[in-house]
């Protein structure tokens, strides 16, 4: 019986593992933390505001570089993801963590982070 038990929590615990974080393609998380914005004012943003969720899988956040993951977050529009950013979404708290930032900053990392570049 404790054999089942160990065995059904070891199956629970290990169902959300793989590659696959809710994007359509298997992007590769390393490949998405090397990307960096070629704006310095914009890559120090990014470095202190998104990059800790952005490249990593597990966050359920969608990868920088990752065009298919992004894709239809950006078919709702820009204007709803920055709303988005702005008022919070899902994990992500209010404003992205990046409280001196204005809309276009948003819209420029929003279009980096779906892109992988600037």
């Amino acid at each position: 019986m404790m054999i089942r038990v160990i065995l059904i929590a070891l199956i629970a615990f290990t169902a959300g593992c793989g590659k696959d974080m809710g994007s359509t393609t298997e992007f590769d998380q390393a490949t998405s933390q090397v990307l960096q914005p070629a704006d310095p004012a914009l890559a120090e943003i990014y470095s202190r505001s998104c990059r800790s969720c952005h490249t990593v899988a597990a966050t359920g956040a969608p990868l920088t570089g990752d065009v298919a993951g992004w894709s239809p977050r950006l078919e709702k529009g820009m204007d709803t993801l920055v709303n988005n950013v702005v008022n919070g979404s899902g994990g992500m708290p209010p404003f992205g963590m990046c409280m001196d930032c204005d809309l276009d900053q948003f819209e420029a990392l929003i279009e980096f982070m779906a892109r992988g570049k600037d």
